[in-house]
């Protein structure tokens, strides 16, 4: 080979590794605060919900019962205003009176995603629950309810009357989208092939720690449900807690997940949600993709 060719071979090669290179580093990461659209009825959200239920039991949670009223609602106007959107509650949490108190204090209910639970059983129960959600969030419209913590794998067959009063609630324009909290195997695989479900709320992480099976279970059936154009959102992410120590590992994979649209952590003090948000950005994309 020629001196001169021999030169613009060895330049060809270190610009071409050089732009490899930039390629990987630019690789683009995910944002806690990207915004995407949830499920049929397309529900806008942002990529991390600010959960308020941790260790929830008894009207009350780790949130409610750490930060209070004023602690807790300053903690998701303080979210709103890093463009963390939308928010997770549950009657469970006792959380709907610090949610209200965050809109009272200056958020713009049309600019939040507001999700809740109701564990009702009977269809008596969960008209007075969706009737009471409002009175206490200090709002007309619910935008995504769920059917809290499932476990009966019949449960379709089971709570058809309650589903029939959330589909009233949802004609009429009370609640935007509707959907389950799985806590078992059976009534996870339920909802993936129940077409009332437009979005569930599953347990994931990579350990399998507080999850219904090994992720080498449970991820085939939510493969199963966005295949049938349901809304996912990734719950125990970090494993109630288990994994802290892992939080960057169950990140990674939870949000690389094709079958995981967004996901919900709960966070006891702003220096938290800021570390959470903070870790988020530094996942790459496993594909490279932007959105």
């Amino acid at each position: 080979m020629k001196r001169r060719d021999f030169l613009k071979s060895a330049i060809g090669a270190t610009f071409a590794a050089a732009f490899l290179r930039d390629a990987r580093s630019a690789s683009p990461s995910f944002q806690a605060a990207d915004r995407l659209f949830l499920g049929p009825r397309r529900i806008e959200c942002t990529r991390l919900f600010l959960g308020t239920g941790s260790n929830g039991f008894n009207n009350s949670s780790s949130q409610t019962r750490t930060l209070g009223l004023d602690g807790l609602s300053k903690y998701l106007r303080e979210g709103f205003d890093s463009g963390l959107t939308s928010w997770d509650s549950a009657d469970r949490y006792g959380s709907h009176p610090h949610l209200a108190r965050a809109l009272a204090g200056g958020v713009p209910r049309e600019k939040v995603t507001i999700l809740t639970k109701s564990f009702a059983r009977d269809p008596a129960q969960m008209r007075a629950d969706l009737t009471r959600f409002q009175r206490e969030l200090g709002t007309g419209v619910l935008d995504i309810v769920l059917l809290h913590c499932l476990e009966d794998p019949e449960w379709p067959r089971h709570l058809r009357p309650v589903m029939d009063v959330v589909d009233e609630f949802q004609e009429k324009g009370v609640i935007r989208s509707k959907g389950v909290s799985c806590h078992s195997l059976g009534a996870l695989k339920a909802a993936a092939r129940e077409p009332w479900v437009e979005i569930d709320l599953a347990r994931i992480n990579p350990h399998g720690a507080v999850m219904d099976a090994d992720p080498a279970t449970v991820v085939p059936v939510l493969r199963e449900m966005k295949a049938e154009g349901k809304g996912i959102i990734g719950m125990k992410v970090l494993g109630a807690g288990q994994l802290a120590e892992h939080a960057d590992e169950c990140l990674r994979y939870v949000l690389n997940l094709d079958c995981v649209d967004v996901i919900t952590i709960g966070c006891e003090s702003s220096a938290q949600r800021n570390d959470i948000v903070a870790r988020i950005s530094r996942v790459s994309r496993a594909d490279g993709s932007p959105s």
